[in-house]
């Protein structure tokens, strides 16, 4: 069934510590791990923003005649975080940090780094009535270190992350004259799908004269590594309150951020984010070296997404695309892992009869933390051996506590006692490798 991934061992192992490397980075800057459930109700999931025909609807085989209760599979973790926070604020201190690693199901078209049911990882801060810009730049950082870690440990590819502010757009379409600059926000948010002359078009459809289409294009174009950007926007000669905003918003979120990253974080114009709920800075991270995957990441501010009619709860966010990045990388060989199973001692069995000498081993290993296997059955040594070869587990135990260990890569032997022996760090969990 296309667009549902499934890896084999070695490559699970691989998406199991990218897994851990996120967790460690977000846990080191405070943020606590919840976990929300898959489905929400249908009216929750499409409110905000032009998601309709992606979400997964879940029903009932059964349900009795009139049931109206429609469910759908969340196809992110923040609408879900909206509702949590909402439901739980008595229960949380603000501002309330905190992360997820799910799985989301969308119901589009698969491809290469697009999957109808995928891995995201996401980091939130939510405020009660308001929330310092300064956490803006926070969570950004935080997931460039994340990923700064993976490229440096895993090999994953290096990353480009392109900020822009939605009151910097919504000014300067207010300030054309538009009447509904959240429609061309999400049309804007086609440009890197279809290109500037099918979104002229579309604007056009929406009823934009041609002279806005024509400036909407040329903001959309703008790009740069420094606040340049600034002067570039007032040169297209619109004049805006809220324009001018989200420029300064925008400049301060680029300047913190490229005092970390200076290589790796650009202004870019034309980066809009479809769904309507955001309402400051945005964010998308790609692979310039993988430009098929698009966006791996993403994110941004939203000041009003969670409201309970008496507080609000504004918060930013950014999401990690875990499927999206590991899949096609994975199908590729690029990444596999040293063995595919954790196992780093096979303990040989002389017998059926003596079976338990061998547990013993394998219990003294394991109180250590040495992950090991007991051989399943008393074959020849060399049957037993070639077992170990083929799970990839690089030792063998041969006796009992007071035994001996066999490399099977090097063919060294040497007498051990399962007491205190303990293999060399590189071996004791699987690694991960580059293809």
């Amino acid at each position: 069934m296309s667009g549902f991934p499934e890896y084999l061992p070695a490559q699970r192992l691989v998406e199991q510590r990218v897994g851990d490397v996120l967790r460690e980075v977000f846990e080191l800057h405070g943020f606590a791990s919840i976990q929300t459930r898959a489905v929400e109700t249908l009216e929750m999931l499409t409110r905000k923003g032009e998601i309709t025909k992606e979400v997964y609807v879940v029903r009932r085989i059964h349900a009795a005649a009139g049931d109206t209760d429609v469910l759908g599979l969340h196809f992110d973790l923040t609408v879900p975080f909206a509702r949590y926070v909402l439901e739980n604020a008595g229960h949380l201190v603000f501002p309330f940090r905190r992360y997820q690693i799910q799985p989301a199901w969308r119901g589009e078209r698969p491809q290469e780094g697009r999957y109808r049911e995928f891995w995201q990882a996401d980091i939130d801060i939510v405020g009660q009535g308001e929330l310092a810009t300064h956490h803006d730049t926070e969570v950004v950082l935080v997931m460039l270190e994340a990923l700064a870690r993976l490229h440096t440990e895993l090999g994953i590819p290096e990353v480009l992350l392109h900020v822009n502010n939605r009151k910097l757009a919504q000014g300067f379409y207010e300030g054309l004259g538009v009447a509904d600059p959240l429609a061309v926000i999400q049309i804007v948010d086609k440009l890197d799908k279809v290109g500037p002359a099918v979104v002229g078009e579309l604007l056009s459809a929406q009823g934009v004269p041609a002279a806005a289409v024509e400036r909407i294009l040329e903001l959309a174009a703008i790009r740069s590594a420094d606040d340049s950007f600034i002067a570039a926007v007032r040169a297209l000669g619109v004049d805006n309150a809220l324009l001018e905003t989200g420029l300064q918003e925008l400049a301060t979120l680029l300047s913190a951020l490229r005092a970390r990253f200076p290589q790796q974080v650009v202004a870019d114009l034309k980066i809009a984010r479809g769904l309507d709920y955001y309402t400051g800075n945005v964010f998308e991270i790609d692979l310039p070296s993988h430009p098929s995957l698009g966006t791996v990441s993403a994110g941004g501010r939203y000041d009003a997404l969670a409201s309970d009619g008496k507080h609000t709860y504004p918060g930013v966010g950014i999401s990690f695309g875990i499927t999206r990045v590991l899949a096609p990388l994975l199908a590729k060989g690029v990444f596999t892992a040293s063995r595919p199973v954790p196992s780093c001692v096979l303990v040989a069995v002389d017998s059926e009869e003596t079976r338990s000498v061998a547990d013993a081993v394998a219990a003294a290993l394991r109180a250590r933390n040495i992950p090991c296997e007991v051989s399943p059955t008393a074959a020849a040594y060399g049957k037993q051996i070639k077992v170990a070869d083929r799970r990839g587990i690089p030792y063998v135990w041969f006796g009992g506590l007071q035994g001996s260990i066999k490399d099977i890569r090097s063919g060294a032997q040497w007498d051990a006692d399962a007491t205190c022996w303990f293999p060399p760090p590189a071996d004791l969990k699987p690694t991960i490798m580059r293809g």
